[in-house]
């Protein structure tokens, strides 16, 4: 089993900025890609962006510009900074990793709320 750790959520004024952290207990080396996905309240959970194993990054459009996904491999830690944030991002933000031959893993999600 792998955990994924979510920190870095909180209230923010729209405008503001956040980094969301997602810390692996183990190495994320061996992932074919790690994820963020987020879900408002009686909304579906929606992907907003990943990271491959080599680098490649992807955004929904909803984000794209606004948000940006790296990791830091020797932290065993994927990142997402989001800039100028809207109301409309409050959701909680899940992380979700594929690993090679471990299987998929989901964190526990880290509640953001963008208050206009």
């Amino acid at each position: 089993q792998v955990q994924l750790v979510e920190s870095g959520g909180g209230l923010v004024r729209a405008g503001g900025s956040l980094r969301l952290s997602c810390l692996a207990s183990a190495s994320i080396f061996s992932v074919n890609f790690i994820a963020w996905y987020r879900q408002a309240p009686g909304e579906q959970r929606e992907w907003v962006a990943s990271i491959t194993s080599s680098g490649s990054t992807h955004y929904a459009n909803s984000v794209k510009g606004r948000f940006t996904i790296s990791r830091d491999n020797a932290k065993n830690t994927v990142y997402l900074q989001m800039n100028s944030l809207k109301p409309e991002d409050t959701a909680v933000y899940y992380c979700h990793a594929e690993y090679i031959y471990r299987g998929n893993f989901w964190g526990q999600g880290t509640q953001v709320t963008v208050s206009s």
